[in-house]
């Protein structure tokens, strides 16, 4: 801090009646507590405080722009909020007598008040009808500084939440994505689930699908996909993973799942997507519409019956899906070449 120290200037006193602070004090009372303030004024970039520091002073910021900031797992500075001319901070660790929760940072030169902790104190005892108001002013500050702290860490967890979803769900289907499914599946050969408890891997393949898009459009080949997307989530269980690989490439992994308990949800899934009638445009750009079908071809394998690492796994349930496809398509096979239907 650059240190031209000194008593509360005459400037000072527009926050009288602007700061919160002070609002429940006479003039006289004002002046009394303004006599232990000091002057101070603090250079671009300078550091203010550090987090963990010993908490001994309180401030009020009379011009210029504060920024606070609270250290990740990783080192780097998260910013919290920022601190506006008439603002007052750095009082709950001189009453708590904690260090500092935040870094706080000039980010232009600014001028600031300074309330030394010993002095604080002095006050209360001192002069206490004046230090009860101040206390009573603190607990507002405080109220409206935990309002804004709870609404930003709001945002923060929403945000959170929103890049986590990103991360692993599919952009145009909304089911998750490969990545996910991949990730899931690792984590139960890593962690042991998979040996007596066994876990079935679903992998399909829409048929003919680059003939639609070339007939009716690149839309209704999306629209197709989409369906079909909204016919896995609706027909999977509860704690199965339906997943958008690529293109016309579709996942479903099934935890506690037999053979026959896959093939027959498999079944239940080929039978839907070849009944269902989506709507596509009728030629590409038209606006008309028409009613189409589509197909599927299904392969399947489970584990540890048929594979005993999640690589292996993903290898036997799409051999088994090219044998559905060589097989004549919208069929199911299963790993051992066996057709399930």
């Amino acid at each position: 801090m650059n240190n031209p120290s000194g008593s509360w200037p005459a400037a000072a006193d527009a926050f009288f009646t602007g700061s919160l602070l002070f609002s429940l004090m006479t003039k006289a009372e004002f002046k009394t507590v303004a006599a232990f303030w000091e002057y101070n004024r603090v250079e671009k970039n300078m550091t203010l405080f550090k987090e963990g520091d010993a908490g001994k002073d309180m401030f009020i910021l009379l011009s210029g722009a504060l920024s606070a900031f609270v250290s990740q797992l990783d080192g780097t500075q998260r910013w919290m909020f920022d601190i506006k001319a008439g603002d007052f901070f750095g009082e709950m660790s001189v009453i708590a007598n904690e260090p500092r929760s935040a870094t706080v940072i000039a980010r232009e030169d600014a001028q600031i008040m300074v309330l030394r902790g010993d002095d604080f104190y002095r006050i209360l005892f001192e002069y206490p009808f004046s230090g009860i108001k101040l206390l009573k002013a603190i607990g507002k500050v405080q109220n409206a500084w935990f309002d804004q702290t709870s609404r930003h860490l709001s945002d923060i967890l929403r945000w959170g939440e929103t890049a986590r979803r990103r991360a692993i769900t599919d952009e145009l289907t909304g089911i998750y994505n490969r990545r996910f499914l991949e990730e899931s599946l690792n984590d139960r050969f890593e962690r042991g689930a998979v040996g007596l408890r066994k876990i079935a891997l679903m992998m399909l393949d829409l048929d003919r699908i680059h003939a639609v898009n070339e007939t009716y459009g690149s839309r209704a080949g999306d629209l197709i996909i989409i369906t079909v997307a909204d016919i896995l989530r609706s027909l999977v269980r509860a704690g199965d993973i339906p997943a958008h690989l690529s293109g016309d490439e579709f996942a479903v992994l099934l935890p506690d799942t037999d053979q026959e308990g896959a093939k027959a949800i498999a079944e239940r899934i080929r039978q839907a997507v070849y009944t269902r009638r989506i709507p596509v445009p009728q030629s590409p750009g038209s606006e008309a519409k028409t009613e189409i079908t589509t197909q599927t071809s299904i392969g399947i394998a489970v584990a540890p019956v048929h594979a005993k690492t999640a690589e292996d796994l993903i290898d036997k349930a799409d051999a088994a899906l090219r044998k559905a496809k060589k097989g004549g398509r919208n069929r199911v096979e299963v790993a051992d070449g066996e057709p399930a239907f």
